[in-house]
């Protein structure tokens, strides 16, 4: 009796070990499995934070990289903008030269042609001169008178001479528009005279080079 009661006692206490045994394995492996799990979360929350960190610097890596092109953009329109301002400058020197060289030669006419229509209004009596004197030429003989007449047409036609007026040569030479303006045509003597002035009706000048009045002509044809 005894000694089943000791056998007894004997298997629960195996029993017993054995119920220690498992809970004890299960409780390491609840202890495992949580540290793994632990070991998932952190490995994930490391992740999690590599991938914020990795996007934080992708993120200041484009802003930086905006940041550049702005600034090129930048630089590229402050060169525009110089390169406009030099373009500008160039452009006004450019034109006030031109002003003042207009201006200068604007000036040179004037003063050149500033008595012209003093002289262009002399130019009657310089034709009435010329008349008188053809008058006395079929006048009788009073040298005096001549010398005198003759003595004053030529100080006048010094004069002349000295404010830049000048006789346009028109007798025999060839009809030119530019100096020359045709009141009539007559047939010309011979083949050598066509498209010549034959006559000269009016005198006609220059002023500095500057057609004042043009020589009217009668034309060979």
């Amino acid at each position: 009796m005894t000694k089943e009661k000791n056998m007894k006692s004997e298997a629960k206490k195996n029993q017993e070990q054995l119920n220690t045994e498992e809970t004890q394995e299960q409780t390491q492996q609840q202890a495992q499995e949580q540290q793994g799990e632990e070991t998932v979360a952190r490995e994930k929350t490391e992740e999690k934070k590599q991938e914020e960190e990795e996007q934080q610097e992708q993120e200041e890596a484009e802003a930086q990289q905006e940041e550049k092109e702005e600034e090129k953009k930048k630089e590229k329109s402050d060169k525009e903008k110089l390169a406009e301002l030099q373009d500008k400058y160039l452009r006004l020197t450019a034109e006030y030269d031109n002003y003042r060289k207009r201006t200068l030669k604007e000036k040179m006419e004037l003063t050149k042609s500033a008595g012209e229509d003093i002289l262009k209004g002399l130019l009657p009596i310089m034709d009435d001169f010329e008349r008188a004197l053809q008058s006395i030429d079929d006048a009788g003989d009073n040298q005096a008178v001549k010398d005198g007449i003759y003595l004053i047409y030529n100080k006048f036609k010094d004069f002349l001479k000295q404010q830049g007026l000048q006789e346009i040569e028109a007798q025999d030479k060839d009809f030119d528009t530019d100096k020359h303006e045709a009141v009539s045509k007559v047939p010309a003597q011979n083949e050598d005279m066509k498209g010549k002035v034959v006559d000269v009706v009016q005198k006609g000048y220059y002023l500095n080079d500057k057609v004042l009045r043009y020589a009217k002509v009668v034309v060979g044809e």
